[in-house]
């Protein structure tokens, strides 16, 4: 892991979050958005599974703990301005708590 970035990630900007985008690594459809703190980031490159921090519970949660459908980290990467983090994983069974694959599945245009 690379200290200069993951110290340059702000976590300020926010209240201590940053938004998460989740990418499937090989085609690179985008599964879901969730928000990481800097322990969540660190559970994640800890473990090779995504963790986010749920603002709704105020607690943190790993992805796929109650479903199975866990998140394989393959890659991690910041911005431009070190405030939104791109995480690209192997998506096992599906990204939304609704079932689908990924959270993106209603078209607006």
């Amino acid at each position: 892991m690379n200290a200069e970035i993951l110290n340059n990630i702000d976590f300020k900007k926010a209240g201590g979050l940053v938004p998460a985008i989740v990418q499937d690594f090989e085609n690179g459809e985008v599964l879901m958005l969730a928000y990481m703190n800097r322990e969540s980031l660190n559970k994640t490159v800890e473990t090779g599974k995504t963790w986010f921090w749920s603002r709704s519970r105020n607690k943190l949660w790993n992805k796929g703990e109650t479903s199975g459908h866990y998140q394989y980290v393959k890659s991690v990467k910041l911005d431009c301005d070190y405030d939104t983090i791109l995480i690209e994983v192997k998506q096992i069974g599906a990204a939304c708590h609704t079932g689908k694959r990924s959270c993106f599945y209603r078209k607006l245009y």
